[in-house]
């Protein structure tokens, strides 16, 4: 076995999902937000992944964008916030949210190894591209695969297929990694070789499977990739 193709989730892998929030909160004028930011991230966070989930069961897909804009509405009412400034702010944010500091560098050195690097995301083509533009990604990135060419959100089986489809590859020469316990375990059953970055320290998902690595960022996957 050896790894060829190093396939990363988006959001909250590749880039930072509180980050739209953080920001907003920090800009003039918004102090009473930056008491509620965390708690409004986090919600939007679970609300958008929740809704993935469930569309996905009920075979009632829709845009990631649409999903996003759900979630937000939920986490400000939630919240008690009605500011319809700040959500058109914090929409505008989240086409251009921050890269873990540590993924420019990750990427550059997987690309000097003579890897394939893409995204595999829930993320639409168009906010893909505009995250990875924003972050000044795209020239360490062969590919932005999307779930819009199938239709159906993660963990759906078809969702994983895209990646062989695109490079040509067995499923034990991809390194797939995902902030997503869920996502990595999915990824595990499929046959990829897989990272849950695990940045919370959170507990592992009780699932058929379990990610086969675990780090806590993303900085020793060349190393890793080489060694398996």
């Amino acid at each position: 076995m050896t790894i060829t193709t190093c396939i990363f989730d988006a959001y909250g892998t590749l880039f930072d999902v509180a980050a739209a929030a953080r920001e907003a909160a920090a800009e003039p004028g918004r102090e009473d937000f930056a008491k509620l930011w965390p708690r409004v991230a986090s919600d939007w966070r679970l609300k958008q992944l929740q809704y993935t989930w469930l569309r996905a069961v009920a075979d009632a897909h829709d845009d990631f964008w649409v999903v996003t804009q759900n979630g937000l509405d939920w986490a400000l009412e939630n919240s008690a916030i009605d500011d319809p400034d700040l959500r058109e702010r914090l929409l505008q944010l989240y086409w251009e949210l921050s890269a873990y500091p540590e993924v420019p560098k990750m990427l550059a050195a997987l690309k000097t190894a003579g890897l394939n690097t893409a995204i595999l995301s829930n993320g639409s083509p168009e906010m893909l591209s505009g995250a990875v533009t924003s972050a000044g990604l795209a020239e360490l990135l062969d590919d932005n695969l999307s779930v819009e060419s199938v239709g159906v959100f993660k963990p759906h089986k078809s969702v994983y297929d895209l990646v062989g489809k695109r490079f040509g590859c067995a499923n034990e020469d991809v390194l797939f990694v995902s902030s997503n316990g869920w996502d990595a375990a999915a990824a595990t059953g499929y046959g990829f070789q897989t990272v849950w970055v695990n940045r919370a320290n959170e507990p592992m998902d009780r699932l058929p499977w379990t990610p086969k690595n675990t780090l806590s960022d993303l900085k020793n996957i060349p190393e890793l990739a080489k060694s398996l």
